[in-house]
């Protein structure tokens, strides 16, 4: 398996002391960032460089696969799913399985306040996939960041998911 761009390892090579590895609770917030994969130099690549230092371990899945180990591996706090994620990383060209990451997190015993990232090409897209974001719960629906704009705007979402469900406090803390 290929190590995924940007600055993360999957949680299965993370040293066994590393926050977010198998068995720790990571860093004060852990962060799932699901990703199609379809720029260079993109938002997933360059978010988790401006949350790390505050304690915040991205851990990035580039597929719904990768996304559910991730889930079985590390309590998550916020996700991030860009519905455009493809069902296994090899295959790109298969049925999209992003509002299948939301119907996961959903599930969970504890589920995560879940931002979703639309991929839609047309208006009919864009409003199968504003139903799959709400009947799955999502905190937040944003365009795909493209500028540096748009990084600011999810920083926000993800600053006011933090207000809203952790009161404001990195979850675990008192």
């Amino acid at each position: 398996m290929e190590i995924p761009r940007g600055n993360f390892l999957p949680p299965d090579r993370l040293p066994p002391d590393a926050p977010g590895a198998p068995g720790s609770s990571g860093g004060r917030l852990n962060l799932l960032l699901s990703y199609a994969g379809w720029q260079p130099d993109s938002w997933a690549d360059r978010l988790p460089r401006l949350l790390e230092p505050m304690g915040v371990r991205s851990l990035r899945a580039n597929s719904a696969r990768e996304a559910s180990e991730v889930l079985r591996a590390t309590p998550i706090h916020i996700a991030v799913v860009d519905l455009g994620l493809p069902l296994d990383e090899s295959d790109t060209e298969a049925e999209e399985a992003g509002p299948r990451l939301l119907d996961l997190l959903s599930r969970l015993p504890e589920p995560p306040p879940t931002v979703v990232v639309k991929h839609s090409r047309t208006h009919r897209d864009a409003c199968r996939e504003m139903n799959a974001a709400l009947r799955c719960g999502a905190f937040a629906v944003i365009d795909r960041p493209r500028s540096p704009t748009d990084l600011e705007i999810l920083l926000d979402v993800l600053g006011r998911c933090l207000t809203r469900f952790y009161q404001g406090r990195w979850p675990g803390t008192t």
